[in-house]
């Protein structure tokens, strides 16, 4: 029997096809931790008044009309952080989608996909990070069934995802998004298999996290 868990946040950052997101969903309910990937990240905005497009918009060179405020979920987002004239640019959408993190972190244990997580929570206790990657043949193929392209297309558009999803997170965390350096751990699908991977950090958490008896 699994004895229970600390408070913790388990911040997942993962190649575009290397299976990281089924990783993430089946370790948050292994743990009994709530799951936040970008889609989920985005609900919890518009649960909390800001506009939906925020989030959307939080990593293309754009400006943003304000709207709505910001309740619900207990959140508390520093007014100064708007500009005059309810415009938002892109290190003011990143500051909000910190705090949006930073408050689903301390109200229960979080599986967090991405959006820089592991930066924006490096100063929390019982925060651990992960990178998954994945051999280039295994991505494309994962990527093809899912979105009906042909090889070459599932290629491209790994790597364009993938360049945008660096440039983001070196930006914002000054670090190298894949690199060993900027995580606790890094695993290899290809190599693991997504069910081992998946053990594996399991196994991890628990020996990190477990509340002693």
């Amino acid at each position: 029997m699994n004895r229970p868990l600390k408070h913790f946040s388990l911040c997942i950052g993962r190649e575009l096809g290397s299976g990281g997101k089924d990783v993430a969903a089946t370790l948050a309910k292994r743990l009994d931790a709530s799951f936040y990937d970008r889609e989920l990240i985005y609900h919890a905005s518009k649960e909390s008044g800001i506009a939906p497009e925020l989030f959307e918009k939080a990593d293309e060179k754009t400006k943003i009309k304000i709207a709505g405020g910001f309740f619900g979920l207990g959140f508390s987002i520093h007014g100064g952080m708007f500009p005059q004239g309810g415009f938002l640019c892109n290190e003011e959408l990143f500051s909000i989608q910190s705090e949006v993190i930073r408050n689903l972190a301390s109200l229960h244990s979080s599986v967090f996909v991405g959006r820089c997580a592991d930066y924006i929570l490096r100063d929390q206790e019982n925060v651990f990070t992960v990178f998954i990657a994945a051999n280039m043949e295994d991505k494309i193929a994962r990527i093809s069934k899912v979105h009906n392209l042909t090889e070459r297309e599932a290629e491209a558009y790994i790597q364009q995802s993938e360049k945008r999803r660096s440039e983001y997170y070196n930006y914002y965390t000054y670090k190298q998004w894949g690199a060993a350096s900027s995580y606790d751990m890094c695993l290899n699908t290809s190599v693991l298999g997504v069910e081992k991977t998946i053990d594996i950090i399991e196994d991890v958490v628990r020996g990190l996290y477990s509340v002693d008896e």
